[in-house]
């Protein structure tokens, strides 16, 4: 399944956003992977951040990752980059953007 996401990060905070995802933890990694993910992208405009995922269920990703302390510390750091963020909770799944147009 395609999960869009939407985020924001703060304005004066830009540029460590971008360094902290130069360095996403290697655990962190593999356990999105083995929670299902085949591919994450995040595209940035201004402070607007837009998530692309691909993965085989959002849900059960949220559930696999949402307990996992290299996620909790990874969600920790990020909260301190982001007026919005991305939503670990059961009720997060619902949380993706819905689809408008497709070619």
């Amino acid at each position: 399944m395609k999960v869009a996401l939407h985020t924001r990060v703060r304005a004066d905070r830009i540029t460590e956003y971008e360094a902290a995802h130069r360095e996403v933890p290697a655990e962190l990694t593999a356990a999105i992977r083995s929670a299902g993910v085949s591919s994450w992208t995040i595209w940035r405009s201004g402070t607007e951040l837009f998530h692309l995922l691909e993965c085989e269920d959002y849900a059960r990703l949220l559930a696999e990752l949402e307990h996992l302390p290299v996620n909790i510390a990874w969600q920790a750091r990020m909260a301190q980059l982001l007026d919005v963020v991305h939503d670990y909770s059961a009720e997060g799944a619902a949380a993706g953007l819905p689809k408008v147009w497709e070619l």
